[in-house]
């Protein structure tokens, strides 16, 4: 099968299209012939080893993992003997991100509880988006926020693939939404149902007075003390993705900032799992929340995708088709 491979960490430049073995699905495991996948930043995360601690996860010197993606939507090719979940012909998405990712390839083996049937009034494209995006801003929401119905609560880089899923999700239970973007794409954020809009290239969230419940920083490098401006006394921050100088100042001063009795601050460690992912489905066939997507590439452009994604410019998702493989 063909799939695209790095053996070493650098720029997009080190990805490369081989031919590679084809998987077998082994006892627990599941067998999936590869529709789309989507591109995510820990893909470049982790084609780059940045963070360097990185390497302690993912290999030292070279990469653990040769073939990178998390998100995936496709069919089940075959299932192994002690897989009961689903049958060949099943179409599916899943989170690749904890059975050795390899989205980016024609077939993919992995274990059954990585993946969920795909939401009946999606395609394979706009299913592909969700594994990631959508189960991080669920658990940054749900699980850290503690998001509450009527609560006002802040996106931060509300545009991207993260923060797309995160308004709406936001949305669904029960917030008023602040949506924070650029000036091109705040017609997007009021059409998945931002309550307000903010353009940061005119106005400053934390200096207008506002403050709110809840702070999800999906691609927002501010200062620490930004955010605590506009926080509530008792607010919650949850940075799930920014640069690497952003993460480092609030794994090591968001404990010490963080109040007794009042606000908390801290990164997500998004954890895939299969409910969180059943849960999400099932908001997309309720007509709650939909995914975004920017633009696809093909899947010997890869890198090219990857390249497109690191502008920080991507208006949601950026989707990889194999389209050999589609009936979309």
């Amino acid at each position: 099968m063909q799939a695209i491979v790095y053996h070493q960490y650098g720029s997009p430049d080190v990805l490369k299209l081989e031919e590679v073995q084809k998987p077998v699905a082994q006892d627990d495991e599941v067998l999936v012939k590869v529709v789309a996948a989507s591109v995510a930043a820990g893909d470049w995360h982790l084609l780059r080893a940045d963070p360097f601690l990185t390497r302690f996860m993912y290999g030292l010197l070279t990469p653990k993992h040769k073939i990178l993606g998390a998100s995936v939507a496709g069919r089940v090719e075959a299932v192994g003997k002690n897989a009961l979940q689903f049958r060949p012909g099943d179409e599916v998405f899943g989170d690749l991100s904890s059975s050795g990712f390899g989205a980016f390839a024609e077939y993919v083996a992995a274990s059954e509880n990585a993946f969920a049937l795909k939401p009946t009034n999606l395609s394979f494209e706009a299913a592909a988006t969700v594994p990631v995006s959508a189960v991080t801003a669920l658990q940054g929401l749900r699980d850290q926020g503690r998001i509450q119905p009527g609560q006002k609560v802040l996106i931060n880089g509300a545009s991207g693939g993260v923060g797309t899923f995160a308004v709406q999700i936001a949305k669904a239970l029960g917030a008023e939404v602040t949506a924070v973007c650029s000036t091109g794409k705040m017609e997007l954020m009021r059409s998945l149902g931002a309550d307000h809009v903010i353009d940061y290239t005119r106005d400053d969230f934390a200096q207008n007075g506002q403050q709110y419940d809840l702070i999800l920083a999906a691609n927002g490098d501010q200062p620490l003390s930004t955010y605590q401006r506009a926080l509530s006394p008792q607010g919650i921050y949850v940075m799930s993705g920014g640069s690497t100088r952003q993460m480092l100042e609030v794994m090591l001063l968001g404990p010490m900032r963080s109040k007794k009795g009042g606000q908390k601050l801290g990164n997500l460690l998004a954890k895939p799992n299969q409910k969180d992912l059943i849960f999400v489905k099932e908001l997309i066939e309720a007509g709650k929340v939909k995914p975004v997507i920017d633009r696809s590439f093909p899947l010997r452009d890869v890198a090219d995708a990857i390249r497109y994604l690191e502008t920080g410019h991507a208006k949601g998702k950026v989707v990889i088709t194999l389209l050999a493989n589609s009936t979309l």
